[in-house]
């Protein structure tokens, strides 16, 4: 681990890493093991719900990584490097902010479950024990929705505390606010600022997440005026196709156009790719020479790459075998080799962005086999 590194180093090299737990996900195990995780191969950020709660538990798996990360640094990972604890508000509707809701005494018993299958959150059980929506583990995908034969299931949005997340501000218990927005929301996102802004010198990182729009830069341009001036860096996050990464190689084509717009537009800040992203995101960023390490010096770089469904769902086959692992996390977890499979699942996702040159060798190699 580098000596005084910071996730701020990771935005001006271009290889900044960021964890999307969710913003209505709140399964604390989970989280907490996620923040683990990745916190062991280099994560420089983690997002959270605004969630006392949450970010606890966040903080719980970012501790455990720092202790293990001498032990990950010799079998070759990263290793933890301090990364930010990040929360997401919204200024209106968004379906970051939804959990999904039915009643499943209104279900017909010869239902095929659709909806049990199609969950990427394993959020409907349909079991013994549990019987409809495990409600801490949905983020709102929404994909649930139109597979109910019944059409039995609908939405709620999750609401949080702004008092709440201003006590957390001015305590320094987050590092790093997120607000989603859409292009035609000023007001909205106004009033938001008016509460929010006058602690953003608590901050280290302010990011704003939209998704495509047709006035999105007049919009944006007129964000950066409301928010101006600003005492920490800014993120401009694409959101390009939410919650969908997982869904297969073509996703992250939306992000890699929208990020590609607001690179142009030079609103200054940081742009950084999310909604969609996967494991070909790094690859496609490389082939259109938009990652600092294929430009010159002077040029537009994207900066970072976010990952939320896509990054849960690689670790989703080995959470349930780690929820014994709480609070009381102990190196017992260094002796299971379910644990190290993971971490290198999760390595696999962040070596090409933090070690562009290792990658691109070991592509050209691979290529030319």
């Amino acid at each position: 681990m580098q000596t005084g590194f910071t996730p701020l180093n990771s935005l001006q090299q271009g290889q900044w890493f960021k964890l999307i737990c969710g913003a209505s996900f709140q399964d604390l195990p989970a989280i907490r093991l996620l923040a683990l995780i990745y916190g062991l191969v280099g994560a420089d950020c983690i997002d959270v719900a605004a969630d006392p709660a949450v970010v606890t538990s966040a903080k719980e798996g970012l501790k455990m990584a720092q202790k293990l990360s001498p032990i990950a640094q010799k079998k070759g990972y990263l290793g933890y490097r301090n990364p930010w604890v990040m929360v997401s508000l919204n200024d209106g509707e968004d379906p970051h902010f939804r959990k999904a809701h039915f009643n499943p005494n209104h279900c017909p018993s010869d239902c095929s479950r659709p909806c049990e299958k199609i969950c990427p959150a394993n959020a409907i059980i349909f079991s013994e024990k549990s019987q409809g929506i495990i409600e801490e583990r949905c983020y709102g995908c929404g994909r649930c929705l139109p597979v109910c034969p019944q059409n039995l299931i609908v939405t709620h949005s999750s609401v949080f505390s702004l008092p709440l997340i201003e006590a957390m501000m001015k305590q320094r218990e987050i590092d790093a606010l997120e607000i989603h927005t859409h292009g035609d929301n000023v007001e909205n996102f106004k009033q938001l600022w008016s509460f929010v802004g006058k602690n953003s010198k608590n901050l280290k990182l302010l990011a704003i997440s939209c998704p495509e729009h047709p006035e999105l830069i007049s919009y944006l341009t007129e964000l950066s005026r409301i928010i101006a001036p600003l005492p920490c860096p800014l993120i401009w996050q694409t959101d390009g196709r939410p919650m969908s990464g997982d869904i297969g190689k073509g996703t992250t084509h939306a992000t890699l156009k929208l990020g590609q717009k607001v690179l142009k537009a030079a609103l200054g800040g940081y742009v950084q790719l999310a909604g969609g992203t996967n494991h070909h995101t790094v690859p496609k960023l490389r082939t259109l020479r938009l990652l600092k390490d294929t430009q010159a010096s002077e040029t537009p770089y994207i900066a970072g790459v976010a990952y939320g469904s896509y990054a849960r769902s690689l670790l989703s086959p080995f959470l349930d075998h780690f929820d014994y692992f709480g609070e009381k996390m102990n190196f017992q977890i260094l002796d299971n080799e379910l644990f190290w499979q993971a971490v290198d699942i999760a390595h696999s996702l962040i070596f090409p962005l933090k070690f562009p040159l290792l990658y691109s060798e070991i592509s050209t190699l691979n290529s030319n086999k």
